[in-house]
């Protein structure tokens, strides 16, 4: 499995025969090279969006449209971007899975909010998510945007992901503290990469405390287009 980082909460996670995209910001990114976008894209076979801030989502109809690769996502968003651009999409819920050639995605709960920019604001863009992604015999805990919740007793009993992709950067999300904390009461995870921090100055601009907080636990820090494998 190799899992590149494309800075803020975007990933390209190469799992089974699938190539995902997760949360993919690659235009108007601070941190992106933009020379390397091809490098970040091509081959991808699905979108995944966690939820509609433009962040995450800004670049999921483009790379749709350009790639031919469905976007999977909370089922009212995909409706409104199936209905307003003829994309191809596939439309689950919280609680629901669903099967990516030999990957399983399911979706999860995360505390957060969830809009697409409209004339008049904000558009209500259906609920925040978050993945687990199940493929090679690991799993996968995508956090999404999202603080610390109960339900994530659950997520690592049941799902018992061994990767943890968490946001960590603060403000708009868990910080390193509470991500770190997360990570030790809820989950069992091998590996955790943090991410949602660096991207302004607003957030955390190191992994530091995390990695210090999570001794014993193979924190990776990677750099934006850096590939780690797992």
């Amino acid at each position: 499995m190799k899992i590149t980082w494309l800075g803020h909460s975007g990933f390209r996670i190469e799992i089974g025969d699938q190539v995902l995209l997760v949360d993919p910001w690659v235009t108007g990114n601070p941190v992106f090279p933009e020379d390397r976008r091809l490098e970040a894209i091509m081959g991808a076979t699905h979108v995944l969006v966690s939820h509609g801030h433009g962040d995450h989502s800004g670049d999921a109809l483009g790379l749709s449209k350009e790639l031919g690769a469905p976007l999977v996502g909370i089922y009212d968003l995909m409706s409104f971007w199936e209905a307003s651009d003829g994309v191809s999409v596939v439309g689950f819920n919280k609680g629901g899975t669903v099967q990516l050639g030999d990957v399983a995605v399911s979706m999860v709960a995360a505390t957060h909010s969830s809009s697409i920019g409209g004339d008049n604001g904000p558009m209500y863009a259906g609920a925040e998510a978050g993945f687990m992604i199940r493929g090679e015999g690991r799993t996968i805990y995508f956090s999404g945007d999202t603080d610390i919740m109960a339900d994530m007793a659950w997520f690592g009993e049941y799902y018992a992901p061994d990767i943890g992709i968490l946001c960590a950067g603060g403000h708009f999300t868990m910080d390193m503290k509470a991500a770190a904390w997360a990570a030790k009461k809820y989950f069992d995870f091998k590996t955790v990469i943090p991410c949602h921090y660096k991207t302004f100055p607003i957030l955390a601009q190191t992994a530091d405390e995390i990695v210090e907080a999570l001794p014993g636990i193979d924190v990776r820090t990677p750099e934006v287009m850096e590939t780690i494998e797992v």
